[in-house]
């Protein structure tokens, strides 16, 4: 079995900085392209940004320039360094990754998601 598990959500004021994590753990071989998605109230899930096994990065329009992903391959981690946070960055922040497990199996993984807001 394959988990990603999500954390350092909470509650922020508008301008702060938040690190969110994403941790992977089972049976795993490698892990592809990592990515994060958010999903507001009312809205669809959206894409936030993503990294390669390479390191190469890419974000939504949205959040260049203020957010920064991350990854350690040794210990199948993700993070998202989140800084001058708007009350529009305000959601539930899922991590999303392609892993291979040991036994040849390779699928598309979700987290169960880490709320972020950003209020006063």
């Amino acid at each position: 079995q394959v988990q990603l598990v999500e954390s350092g959500g909470g509650l922020v004021q508008p301008g702060g900085s938040l690190r969110l994590s994403c941790a992977a753990s089972g049976s795993i071989f490698n892990i592809n392209t990592m990515n994060w998605y958010r999903q507001a109230p009312g809205k669809q899930r959206e894409f936030v940004a993503r990294i390669t096994s390479g390191g190469f990065t890419n974000y939504a329009d949205s959040v260049k320039g203020r957010f920064t992903v991350s990854r350690n391959n040794a210990q199948n981690t993700m993070y998202l360094q989140m800084n001058s946070l708007k009350p529009e960055d305000t959601a539930v922040y899922y991590c999303n990754a392609d892993i291979r497990r040991r036994d040849g199996y390779a699928a598309n993984y979700w987290g169960q998601g880490t709320q972020v807001t950003v209020s006063s």
